[in-house]
Formats: structure tokens, C-alpha cells, sequence
């Protein structure tokens, strides 16, 4: 995704910089992910619509009844928790500790799944990326051939021109592909 994006001119909505990988939709809708060592990351992020819980001073902003999103959580999740990337609040904190993803007890819905992170990165399905490459110059309108799209996903981050220009022919290859090293020149690709 931000091989394609930022090859299209949009590379702050998703990018990689050394200690974490960022997502925006671009309609509000934002996710974090931040390393805090090689085994270890906390997943934050908010959904402007769907994020029910109310946690920081997203409470008393909204004059809600704080959500502890870390209730029973290890002290390294809210390490890092200051100057969410994109907007105000923060509506979900996940914890990797290197063996499985985890969430504190709340009963609020937290926006999560409509934040649509998987979809977006290809990691449940290659719509959402289909759907942002039809508009390269090159495909006029069409959708990018699925075997070339199936390809870029599995390329990871080690995304090469020849790969690339397949999706999105007439777009910015070279600045798609410097985009999508990041994610190894970070560490943690």
C-alpha cells in the first residue's frame, strides 16, 4: 500500500519511519503500529465513527466516562502512547509480546475492524489496493492485472520497479519503491 500510494503522490498516509509503520485512509481513520524492541509492538489508532471508547482526555474533551484501555496491561504498552500521528484521540491499543496480540477488557466497540487495516494492506484481501492502482495512468480506469497485484503483496517490502510499474504504470515508480524499503530500512519489515 504505500508503494502504490506514495507512487501516486500520497506518501504521508502510509509509511514507515526507524520505530514505527503509519496508516490514515485519508477520512480520519488512522492506525500505529510502534516497535519498542524486536519482540515486542503496540498496535494504536482511532476510527473518528466508530471508535466508542473514550480513553485520555478524549474523555474529558467529550465529557464521557474514560475507557482504560490499558486495564491488566504490561507498563511497556503506554511507553510510547504521546502525539498519536493523526488526530487527537486514540480509540485501540493492541500489544504484541511476541507471541500473540492482545487487548485490555473493555466493552465498548474500539473501531478497530472499520479502521480496515488488514483489507487496506493487502493482508485479507487486494481490494482496497486494486481499487487506489486503477487510477495509474497506465490502466485507465481498469482494475491492475491480479497476478501482478498478488505479486507486489508478496514482495513485502523488497518491491521492485519491474513489480511496481506492473500495478501502477505511469505513476512515480522510483518513489513508490524507495517508500515501500522503508519498511526494511526500519528493522523490522
Amino acid at each position: 500500500m504505500a508503494a502504490v500510494l506514495t507512487s501516486r503522490g500520497w506518501g504521508n498516509d502510509v509509511c514507515a519511519t526507524p520505530n514505527q509503520w503509519l496508516y490514515h485512509d485519508g477520512g480520519g481513520n488512522w492506525a500505529c503500529l510502534r516497535f519498542q524492541d524486536k519482540g515486542r509492538a503496540v498496535l494504536l489508532g482511532h476510527d473518528h465513527e466508530y471508535s466508542d471508547t473514550y480513553f485520555g482526555e478524549a474523555a474529558e474533551y467529550f465529557d464521557k466516562e474514560e475507557t482504560d484501555l490499558l486495564t491488566n496491561a504490561p507498563d511497556w504498552w503506554s511507553l510510547d502512547l504521546e502525539l498519536p500521528p493523526f488526530g487527537a484521540w486514540i480509540g485501540f491499543i493492541y500489544g504484541w509480546d511476541g507471541n500473540q496480540w492482545q487487548r485490555a477488557a473493555y466493552d465498548p466497540h474500539d473501531g478497530f475492524e472499520q479502521v480496515n487495516l488488514l483489507e487496506a494492506c493487502s493482508i485479507s484481501s487486494t481490494q482496497v489496493l486494486s481499487q487506489f492502482a486503477m487510477d495509474a495512468p497506465g490502466l485507465k480506469g481498469k482494475p491492475p492485472n491480479p497476478e501482478a497485484l498478488s505479486t507486489l503483496v508478496a514482495a513485502d517490502a523488497d518491491v521492485t520497479d519491474v513489480i511496481l510499474e506492473a500495478v501502477v504504470p505511469g505513476w512515480d515508480i522510483a518513489a513508490g519503491v524507495a517508500a515501500a524499503r522503508k519498511f526494511l530500512d526500519a528493522g523490522v519489515a
